[in-house]
This record gives C-alpha cells, sequence and structure tokens, in this order.
C-alpha cells in the first residue's frame, strides 16, 4: 500500500486543518504575501538559466502559506495582487479574462469562505514548476458542516510572475451570494 505523505512537510505552514497557525505566524505572512506581490512585474518573466522552473517551484511553494493567510482574514487587496493583469480564469460560471470580469463573483466567494465562524482548509496541495493544484474546504466551527470546497489550479510564474492561468471547481453548500455584513468585511485594494 501506498504511503500517505504530508503535503505540508516542507512548507513554512500547516493549513491543512484549522487552528494550526500561530498568531505570530500568521501576521509574518501577511506582510511576506504583501512583499511577494509587491515583487511582480509588469512583464510576464521568461523561464530561463536566470529564472528556473526550480526557483519557480521554490518561489511557489513559498507563496502558497501567504495566499491561504490572505484568504482566510479575507484580504482581497493580496488575493487580487497575487493576479497578473491579463489573467485567464477557467470556472463554472467563467471564463473570466482579466481583473474585471471577475471581481464581482470572486468577491462573494472570498466573503462567504472567510466568514466568521468559517475556517477554509487546503488538505491537499502539490506543486510543479510553475503549477500549483489544490484542494480545499470551509468548515463551519461550530457544526463541523462543509460550507463549501473546490479544487484548483494556479498557473503562477514565482513572485515575478504572479498568476496568469487559475482553473476552478468549486461547490457552495450553503450560500452562493453573500449578505452585505459579510461583503463588508473583505479588505479591498
Amino acid at each position: 500500500m501506498k504511503n500517505r505523505i504530508n503535503y505540508y512537510q516542507d512548507l513554512m505552514a500547516n493549513y491543512s486543518r484549522p487552528d494550526l497557525i500561530s498568531a505570530e505566524m500568521q501576521q509574518k505572512l501577511i506582510q511576506m504575501g504583501e512583499a511577494f506581490v509587491a515583487q511582480k512585474e509588469a512583464q510576464l518573466p521568461e523561464i530561463n538559466n536566470s529564472y528556473t522552473l526550480e526557483q519557480i517551484e521554490q518561489e511557489n511553494k513559498d507563496w502558497w502559506p501567504t495566499h491561504c493567510e490572505a484568504l482566510r482574514q479575507g484580504r482581497g487587496d493580496i488575493l487580487t495582487g497575487e493576479y497578473r493583469e491579463n489573467l485567464i480564469y477557467l470556472c463554472q460560471d467563467g471564463p473570466y479574462q482579466g481583473l474585471v470580469e471577475q471581481q464581482a463573483r470572486e468577491q462573494h466567494w472570498w466573503a462567504l469562505i472567510a466568514q466568521p465562524g468559517v475556517t477554509m482548509c487546503w488538505p491537499i496541495v502539490m506543486f510543479s514548476g510553475e503549477h500549483t493544484f489544490f484542494e480545499w474546504k470551509c468548515e463551519d466551527n461550530e457544526t463541523n458542516e462543509t460550507i463549501a470546497k473546490g479544487n484548483v489550479t494556479w498557473v503562477r510564474r514565482g513572485h515575478r510572475g504572479g498568476c496568469y492561468l487559475k482553473t476552478e471547481q468549486l461547490t457552495f453548500y450553503r450560500d452562493v451570494f453573500a449578505p452585505e455584513e459579510l461583503l463588508k468585511l473583505i479588505k479591498t485594494a
């Protein structure tokens, strides 16, 4: 029988379930996420001898916990900053091109998955060069009910490139549009 692995064994923080991240680490990851977004270049950098797939994969591994923490804290400013201006986003009610088309819809998703009393977790994350695949779920902290789940693939060219292609399957069990009081909790740019 094949051994199961801990997908977080070589990462800075483990987001596979709730309550594993200290307050100090949460703050550090938010600061790192802001710094990574600031490194994004206007042009998508080439993969070559000075910017290799190995370096990009390591940068994606370093970025991953910052992305998780930004989602848990409703930091839409960081989340939007992770995307390239010409993002291609393929999902069941897409496709979306650029940063404007998906914004209204994605704001509702972020508000629902970051709402008080719910914790988003990523039990599976895998990396290959500029590709990051993950499965996620949101759990109600009181009932342990899964309120939403999905799987995503990001094509992210490290800190210098950001995400230029995102594919996602998501399912919401309780809500599809967030009420106004939850939308107000999402920090926007």
